[in-house]
């Protein structure tokens, strides 16, 4: 088959500049091989696509032509075999639906007030006129949030061992180094509690140890009235009735837990980084914010606040920006598909590039410049702009994460005012297999304010 042009340089050179430098690879290689390259001579062969015609044709294609669990690999390790991520077909379409209805509906509403809670003790932490990591503030945010989303857990030793264990995993793999342990299977070896790949087992253990026992003592005390995630798994059957076997349940609720975190904690601090640096974002947002103060108190209404346009605009530039992670769930050709001219057989791996998608000129004019204000003058389709992914592979947590992101940065703003302790541009990371702004990004309080959520 005839397939795009890309680098002839070795699979394995490619791979470390990916890991190195992601953003800079993908970009220089469709500035030279166009929206459609190869990214390695290798078979089989790995195709990068990035215009909206050609993500439309992968997001739309069924079952049959294109899967995708099968390129999840890296994140085996950690998840588990039943993670909604890493499964297709009939169980991908079971489970997707067992796990939606937490992220929509009135669920949403009692959400709010415990996002609204958890920030404004975590600002309270914070002492002022003194530097601290934005990163390391937004992710005790996020994590603390998701910790009580999903289990209902506030404070306890297990919900405190959990949020320890958790930051040590992450912290395990942000660099290069611990991303390629989960893509070089030759690395994964336990030479000891002391080596990276014993040290993230044991701490896996751990993990596994704490859920499972809080599995346990739920079903031996069933609570109807709580509202948590966990407390719906465990009542939520399948067509054929069956409830979810405890290592189904670990399984999904460590992919909440990681997914649900690590990515708003990186986007909230992007948005603080935007806010902060350009001081025309801060203003037009603080306005619009002083509008729900006037009118009322917030706690009456927080989707009220998630319904502010500009405060929406500029969650979206901030995803569209630096989108978390850079592509969306590889597809594998299962049958012939043509796609952006090229005849594609079975065995091909498809890349939708997230990050490239997002930096199309004619789409996004100036594509390099922070500028919410496009949010506000068209829509953009699915297969233009798509910081959750797309198809049948949409994060389902797209909804959750931007009401705690809107929530969290109206909290932030309306309490305190921040400081930028860095003049000077700052470039995106690769943090495991996501990316994030650099952890020396650091900000200080420098006034408090009254307003809280």
């Amino acid at each position: 088959m005839r397939l795009p042009a890309g680098p002839q340089t070795p699979s394995f050179v490619q791979f470390w500049q990916w890991l190195l430098f992601p953003l800079e690879t993908v970009e220089n290689r469709a500035k030279r091989y166009g929206d459609t390259f190869r990214a390695r001579k290798d078979d089989p062969p790995l195709l990068y696509f990035s215009s909206p015609e050609a993500l439309q044709t992968i997001f739309l294609a069924d079952g049959i032509q294109l899967t995708s669990a099968e390129q999840s690999g890296p994140l085996r390790p950690l998840l588990g075999d039943h993670s909604l991520i890493l499964r297709d077909g009939d169980y991908h379409r079971q489970q997707r639906k067992l796990l939606m209805p937490p992220f929509h509906g009135e669920r949403m509403r009692a959400y709010g007030e415990l996002i609204g809670r958890i920030t404004a003790q975590v600002l309270q932490q914070i002492p002022l006129n003194q530097p601290f990591r934005v990163r390391s503030v937004t992710q005790r945010i996020s994590l603390r949030v998701i910790l009580s989303a999903v289990f209902g857990l506030h404070e306890s030793d297990r919900y405190q061992e959990l949020c320890d264990l958790l930051s040590e995993v992450l912290e395990g793999i942000a660099s290069p180094f611990g991303s390629a342990l989960l893509f070089y299977p030759a690395l994964q070896r336990d030479l000891g509690p002391w080596s990276p790949w014993g040290k993230f087992l044991r701490r896996k253990r751990q993990i596994d140890k704490l859920l499972y026992a809080e599995i346990a003592q739920r079903k031996a005390e069933p609570d109807p009235n709580r509202s948590d995630i966990l407390t719906m798994l465990l009542s939520a059957r399948d067509e054929a009735g069956q409830p979810m076997t405890d290592v189904e349940l670990r399984d999904e609720l460590i992919t909440l837990l990681f997914a649900g975190h690590e990515t708003t904690a990186s986007a909230l601090a992007w948005a603080l980084y935007w806010i902060h640096a350009l001081p025309a974002v801060k203003t037009s947002l603080l306005a619009e914010l002083d509008t729900i103060e006037r009118n009322g108190d917030w706690n009456d209404d927080r989707n009220a606040i998630a319904r502010l346009p500009y405060l929406s605009a500029v969650c979206q530039e901030t995803l569209r920006l630096y989108p978390i992670a850079i592509n969306a769930f590889p597809r594998i050709v299962k049958q012939p598909i043509e796609i952006d001219g090229y005849l594609l057989e079975p065995g091909a791996v498809l890349i939708p590039s997230i990050h490239l998608a997002h930096q199309r000129a004619s789409v996004f004019p100036e594509p390099k410049q922070f500028r919410p204000e496009r949010f506000l003058e068209r829509q953009f389709s699915p297969y233009e702009y798509l910081p959750f992914g797309g198809g049948n592979r949409r994060c389902i947590g797209q909804a959750f994460a931007l009401f705690e992101m809107k929530l969290v940065l109206a909290q932030i703003l309306s309490q305190v005012e921040l400081e930028l302790l860095q003049n000077r541009p700052i470039k995106p990371v690769r943090r495991g297999l996501t990316i994030a702004p650099p952890s020396h990004l650091q900000m200080q309080i420098t006034t408090l304010r009254a307003a809280t959520l």
